[in-house]
């Protein structure tokens, strides 16, 4: 039964090579991987009938597929092959190997080589729009926050004030010097400090937004991400939050993140909210009232999938600095 199995691989492995085309293209994937653009581009070919020749090919078992975002890259690798079939593969490339059209191939594969290593817009123009996965998959998924963050002052302490689990405080570990997590639930701080881990640049303190555990002028900035709709006085937040501000080095910074204004009043019941959002209005009131300059308010894109009102970004310096 194992026999018959073979004889049949073999069968169908000799049947894809009854093309001279595919034979041709079989040639040059033992030498390089190629992806399906650059194999129509030797043969100058449509896509479509190359991508049937390389189909026939794999179900046969000549060729090895990798994925590379939504491209498909393939190759001919003889250890890959059975005995047979390898054997089969050496007899059938001697009697191919040098011909005119196989020079004209050998010609047209140095042009997509060149391309390849001269014009990076030869890659981008293959992956196109699956650049994010790809990037993504090589890099992980926080590079560019992490990137940006690189802007921040890297002396600096910083109050991530209402923490929850430490999404923020984790990407701003390693950028700052110092990050003082702060939240009321304890529940959330053991949370934060599991996915955070032992970093001795991060400090964990429990504490209400209110009145919060930070003597006056001790850090360099204060973020508050979708925390301010939660408390009975923003104003008095605000003024708390500029409390702990120092103004040398280049600091007195904070940073908002909340809801606009909306009307999901199901969200008091639901979740316990305060407040429906803010208006930009109140938002420069309430910084301004706090000491700080007047704001700058950004409305943040919605996400696709998000179910949520919309997003702002509010941010400031302590006036003076």
């Amino acid at each position: 039964m194992a026999r018959q199995a073979t004889a049949n691989t073999v069968t169908d492995r000799l049947s894809a090579l009854s093309d001279m085309v595919r034979l041709r293209m079989l040639r040059l994937l033992e030498t390089q991987e190629l992806s399906v653009g650059e194999v129509a581009s030797v043969f100058q070919l449509p896509q479509s009938t190359v991508s049937r020749h390389l189909s026939t090919l794999g179900k046969a078992g000549w060729l090895v597929k990798r994925q590379f975002g939504t491209a498909a890259y393939y190759s001919l690798t003889l250890d890959d092959l059975d005995e047979e079939s390898r054997s089969i593969w050496v007899v059938v490339r001697q009697q191919i190997e040098r011909t005119a059209e196989t020079d004209e191939d050998d010609r047209r594969l140095e042009g997509v080589l060149g391309d390849r290593k001269t014009d990076s817009l030869s890659f981008f123009g293959r992956v196109g729009g699956e650049w994010d996965a790809i990037r993504n998959e090589l890099f992980g998924e926080r590079i560019t926050a992490l990137g940006l963050l690189s802007l921040v002052h890297p002396d600096w302490a910083v109050a991530d004030i209402g923490c929850g689990t430490g999404n923020a405080a984790e990407l701003l570990a390693g950028c700052v010097g110092h990050v003082v997590a702060i939240d009321q639930s304890e529940t959330m701080l053991e949370a934060a400090r599991k996915r955070i881990g032992d970093r001795g640049s991060v400090e964990f303190k429990q504490g209400s937004m209110d009145s919060l555990p930070l003597e006056a002028g001790s850090v360099d900035a204060a973020c508050c991400f979708l925390v301010l709709h939660h408390v009975d006085e923003p104003a008095r937040a605000l003024r708390e939050m500029a409390r702990t501000l120092r103004t040398d080095r280049g600091g007195g910074v904070a940073l908002v993140i909340d809801m606009s204004r909306h009307e999901r009043h199901e969200y008091r019941r639901e979740m316990g909210h305060k407040h429906l959002g803010f208006t930009e209005a109140e938002i420069e009131a309430m910084f301004v009232d706090a000491g700080f300059g007047a704001p700058l308010i950004r409305d943040l894109p919605g996400e696709p999938d998000a179910k949520g009102p919309g997003l702002f970004a509010a941010a400031a310096r302590l006036r003076g600095t």
